[in-house]
């Protein structure tokens, strides 16, 4: 099994990471302990070393990835006795890459039939230790980009929770039976209500930063059937009822000459002059000055820090009182109202006032080409820092530090074609010397 990184910096090189099964030697898998020495036992397996060295090969001229994608809010309302508050916007499952055709027409040629090989999921949440969770069920749709999507819908949290962060669960496997994985969201933040209170920079868990990710719908009367996303389709910023995209929000120069738009840090305020990058497609929206909602007024003389879940509008920068609105799918503007008697104050219609909620990405890619195996790729090794210490005493060698890659298991590493020339997997951190030849491509 395959796990890769890349790293898009000065070089690029492929990090593969070849996972052993319990239970012996599969393919190009190799059970090893958890302080095990890589280069050892391919050393006394000249074959398997060939065969692995044949399979990444094969693997980095035409990779057959097989990524998970799963989008979910960072924060959650808590549900209070029968009335359930469902997560919105609902975490979404993306599967892409050729992996997954591949390996469909794989289980098709072993006769298994249509129904055979279909992805089925369940997510949920994690039990904190309890055997009991409640999943729901997700049943797949292509896509004409030839992505597969599902979203949870009738996911919440209960009252009875006490904790204060929880993980989502997804659960694939083929309509066979066959596991795949086991894959967790990020942690989400449970909340009991949006605050109301003006939020100060010294507690930051609700604010939202320049360059996060952020989702906007719009919520009629107060009704979920009415909710709609702003997303985009076909090159073009709708309202669906159905499927939501992530924005990147930036902080914008107010002073920037048109069509110029540098960006700044710092925690997004009222009144400031923001982009909505749609992360998918890289298509933006024109400059926005985000403005708080009142009791359907935007306010023009706030200019306090935004918070989760806050109802918010966009007005367009060097508009004629201009705004950013939904009609049924179409995303439109709207010019509001002024008030005579409030000039700090602008009347919306129902279609102009967006509820803000921060999103996180999770992503997962995987390829089991190396082995022709069945066993499920979870637990999933999860890089968070790769650091890199040259040896003062041996010249042009140099070691590569790695977090613990698996939380059980067995392991082995594969960097480019070329086992490393020693590994040791300790507690926390995993370490591998270079190969004396590692591809490596540069501009």
């Amino acid at each position: 099994m395959c796990m890769r990184q890349e790293h898009h910096e000065q070089s690029e090189c492929h990090y593969l990471y070849n996972m052993g099964l319990r239970g012996g030697v599969k393919g190009c898998a190799f059970p090893l302990g958890s302080n095990g020495n890589v280069s050892k036992l391919l050393r006394s397996n000249p074959d398997q070393l060939d065969l692995l060295r044949d399979g990444v090969r094969r693997y980095l001229q035409l990779p057959a990835d097989q990524t998970v994608l799963i989008l979910h809010a960072k924060v959650a309302q808590k549900s209070y006795g029968s009335e359930k508050r469902f997560f919105c916007p609902p975490p979404c499952v993306y599967l892409t890459g050729p992996g997954w055709k591949l390996k469909q027409e794989q289980m098709k040629a072993r006769d298994l039939g249509e129904a055979g090989f279909r992805v089925c999921g369940y997510m949920g949440l994690d039990s904190m230790g309890s055997s009991h969770m409640e999943t729901q069920k997700l049943n797949f749709e292509e896509q004409p980009d030839s992505k597969e999507f599902s979203c949870a819908k009738a996911l919440y949290i209960s009252d009875t929770e006490k904790r204060k962060h929880f993980r989502l669960v997804l659960k694939l496997f083929f309509s066979n039976g066959q596991e795949i994985g086991t894959f967790h969201s990020k942690l989400i933040k449970v909340i009991s209500k949006p605050s109301q209170k003006k939020q100060s920079l010294k507690n930051t868990d609700l604010c939202i930063s320049s360059g996060s990710k952020v989702s906007l719908f719009n919520r009629l009367r107060s009704q979920t059937v009415s909710t709609r996303y702003l997303s985009v389709e076909g090159g073009t910023f709708i309202a669906s009822a159905r499927q939501w995209a992530a924005f990147t929000l930036h902080l914008a120069d107010e002073h920037c000459i048109r069509g110029e738009f540098p960006l700044r840090e710092g925690y997004i305020r009222y009144g400031s002059v923001v982009q909505l990058i749609c992360t998918a497609t890289g298509i933006t929206l024109p400059p926005l000055i985000i403005r708080k909602v009142t009791k359907q007024y935007a306010m023009l003389d706030v200019d306090e820090p935004i918070s989760q879940l806050h109802k918010c509008a966009f007005q367009f920068q060097g508009s004629n009182r201009m705004y950013l609105c939904l009609s049924t799918e179409k995303v439109i503007q709207f010019q509001a109202s002024p008030c005579p008697k409030e000039a700090n104050r602008e009347l919306l219609n129902d279609g102009s006032c967006w509820t803000i909620i921060g999103t996180e990405t999770v992503e997962y890619t995987f390829s089991d080409r190396l082995a022709c195996i069945q066993d499920p790729v979870s637990p999933v090794p999860l890089i968070t820092m790769l650091e890199l210490r040259a040896q003062l005493s041996s010249p042009g060698v140099g070691q590569c530090a790695l977090p613990t890659l698996l939380q059980g298991g067995q392991q082995a590493l594969q960097l480019g074609t070329s086992p490393p020339a020693e590994t040791y997997w300790g507690s926390s951190t995993s370490w591998c010397k270079d190969p004396q030849v590692l591809s490596v491509c540069g501009p």
